[in-house]
């Protein structure tokens, strides 16, 4: 009786708990490698959205979303590509020397408004927002968004990475494919190709389902948008930055929400 009430109240506990984690999807990418070498070198990499690092529970990323950019800048294509139930998973050829960026990236509109008690949700162009009298709507609220998921792999010496520009997005001083536990790391986060200053960053080392406690890291950009890192455990990590704000579009002052997450490798120093 008394091993049958155990079980009962660790049932009960890890019932608890996966309530609370279905608020807390994290979206990713993870390669086999991030550093290769080689005139044939490969990886593959898994995309899913879960809500353990780097465990696929939850839905896959889509493929048809997903930029690879090579080391000079050019367009590169994933193979073998598969759409399963969890997670996406494809091949990636290597045929570049240098740092390649995959990433999922989007922006896009969001609203809210209310319709008697009920709160309604709306997504999609300002020509739409307008068109579709949601700007006349009780209470609406307006906000642009930005999201960019991304990781980088390396064949052979790590090159500069090329900013797109647009939303949150990782540089500085030290290359995503040069970490080492231990070892301090700078880094810069930037928004629109700007420095981002006064950004909430989160850290968290993989393998977060077979801990008590997630080992959140939370870090913040100084004024000039830097932020440095240090970890005591080499393995895979999962960063994210958000920041909010207002931004100008055709005119009007709206509400502004960036998100930007990046999975780093950190090797044995």
């Amino acid at each position: 009786m008394k091993t049958l009430a155990k079980r009962l109240l660790i049932a009960a506990a890890v019932a608890s708990l996966g309530v609370g984690a279905a608020h807390a999807h994290r979206a990713w990418f993870v390669p086999s490698s991030t550093i290769v070498s080689g005139e044939n070198a490969w990886v593959t990499i898994d995309g899913a959205v879960s809500n353990n690092l780097f465990f696929p529970d939850h839905v896959p990323m889509q493929i048809a979303s997903i930029s690879i950019t090579a080391p000079d800048g050019s367009a590169a294509k994933p193979e073998n590509a598969m759409v399963g139930k969890y997670r996406t998973t494809f091949d990636l050829k290597l045929d570049q020397k240098g740092t390649y960026r995959i990433a999922q990236a989007s922006t896009g509109l969001n609203a809210s408004y209310k319709e008697g008690t009920e709160t309604k949700r709306w997504r999609g162009s300002m020509a739409d927002f307008v068109s579709q009298g949601i700007d006349k709507k009780p209470g609406v609220e307006l906000t642009a968004t930005s999201r960019r998921i991304e990781t980088f792999v390396t064949n052979g010496a790590p090159t500069a990475l090329k900013p797109a520009g647009k939303g949150l997005e990782l540089a500085g001083a030290t290359h995503p494919n040069d970490l080492y536990a231990g070892e301090e790391a700078t880094f810069t986060m930037t928004q629109d190709g700007k420095p981002a200053a006064n950004v909430e960053i989160t850290l968290i080392q993989g393998g977060d389902r077979y801990r008590q406690e997630v080992g959140e890291v939370k870090l913040k950009t100084a004024a000039d948008g830097t932020f440095k890192m240090k970890t005591a455990n080499a393995g895979m990590y999962w960063l994210e930055a958000e920041a909010t704000g207002t931004t100008t579009m055709e005119g009007k002052s709206i509400k502004s929400q960036a998100m930007y997450v990046a999975v780093l490798e950190v090797l044995p120093s």
